[in-house]
């Protein structure tokens, strides 16, 4: 992390190391994608309590991400308060309206039609979390000065996605949630103007009828996302 006067390189043995056998390597990174390919973002959630301190695990593994100059330009705001869940609701489903209502184009609604959202956002009250997720475009040291944070949406985007994979391995499901705007969202999580909310997740788990759109589904085979170069 930055600190005013303390900006030095000093290396240190590598503290761990989790190496394994070529066929354990290739075992665990097969088992890794099974186990994520049961991952699924879900809008219907159970009521029952997830405990607080499975939130808190999931956001300290999030806070271990790369970032950056290890600046680590990211704050999570975990909330379960009733009122301020509404309030999120509420806030978001007035932008879902104008959305719909002539906010978006023709093509941008056609591509959301298999996903089958709308302007009812249930999941954000039903859910017995919401995680909102900020990105801190600058830091300020203890003397109140300003410093600049790097590759801010990259570092938040790794630690989101971290956040993500932690959830779904404590047994829990959420959903990529962005509305547009949402600076409310500073005030309603008393975060100062140096962070930007860029998402929030529902989280809890799924409800007994839960489902997922047929689509969500269809992934883009491996030759379609990967190039090598081989030696």
């Amino acid at each position: 992390m930055y600190s005013k006067g303390q900006v030095q390189y000093q290396p240190i043995p590598l503290p761990d190391r989790v190496q394994r056998s070529e066929a354990e390597t290739l075992a665990q990174a097969e088992a890794f994608l099974a186990y994520m390919k049961k991952r699924h973002s879900v809008r219907d959630y159970d009521t029952r309590p997830v405990p607080e301190a499975v939130i808190a695990a999931c956001i300290a593994a999030a806070g271990t991400a790369p970032s950056g100059a290890n600046h680590q330009p990211w704050h999570f705001v975990a909330i379960s308060d009733p009122a301020m869940k509404q309030q999120i609701r509420d806030a978001a489903e007035e932008e879902e309206r104008a959305f719909y209502q002539g906010g978006a184009s023709d093509e941008w609604l056609a591509a959301l039609e298999p996903i089958g959202t709308g302007v009812s956002k249930p999941h954000l009250t039903d859910a017995p979390w919401l995680i909102v997720v900020f990105a801190q475009r600058w830091g300020v040291t203890q003397d109140g000065a300003r410093y600049k944070n790097y590759y801010v949406p990259e570092s938040v985007g790794i630690a989101t996605g971290m956040l993500i994979a932690a959830l779904h391995h404590a047994g829990l499901v959420g959903l990529e949630h962005t509305p547009n705007p949402m600076k409310f969202l500073n005030a309603l999580c008393n975060r100062p103007e140096s962070e930007k909310p860029v998402m929030i997740l529902p989280v809890g788990f799924p409800a007994a009828d839960a489902t997922v759109p047929q689509v969500a589904k269809i992934k883009k085979p491996l030759d379609e996302i990967l190039s090598v170069f081989r030696a």
